[in-house]
């Protein structure tokens, strides 16, 4: 799953810690680009679907961090890399209605507990990997 150089198209977008004014603009920006490029309508909704849930734990879990889209021949990935805090117990965080998010933040209308269960849904390929105290790398592969 590391073949970054050989991709046709490749963007990154950062996201912010609790930056929920922004949330989500990756994940837009993703799908119209897929849209341009002629991707399947039903592929480009599972990639915004997955962005979108990763782009938003990225701003609710971490301390900051970036999604990564590329584009093969025959396939789409996107990784959400980030800063900290690493999750405790993956079988835990992958249990829908699952959430570690704040009082604060679910009245925000997130943290329901549903972004890695939706990202592992909508995704051919779901890798997480993650340490307490360095951060957590999602790598996600759609096929074409």
């Amino acid at each position: 799953m590391t073949e970054r150089g050989s991709a046709t198209f490749e963007e990154i977008h950062s996201v912010e810690k609790g930056n929920f004014a922004t949330a989500g603009q990756g994940a837009a920006a993703f799908k119209n680009m897929l849209k341009k490029l002629g991707v399947n309508s039903s592929v480009v909704r599972r990639v915004a679907i997955a962005s979108y849930e990763a782009e938003i734990n990225l701003a609710i879990h971490s301390d900051g961090g970036k999604l990564v889209l590329s584009v093969y021949p025959g396939k789409i990935r996107l990784v959400s890399e980030d800063i900290g805090p690493g999750i405790a117990d993956i079988e835990l965080a992958m249990q829908e209605g699952y959430s570690t998010a704040t009082e604060e933040v679910r009245m925000l209308g997130f943290g329901a507990g549903m972004g890695m269960p939706n990202m592992k849904r909508c995704s051919d390929s779901f890798d997480l990997k993650s340490a307490l105290g360095k951060g957590t790398t999602i790598t996600m592969e759609f096929n074409l």
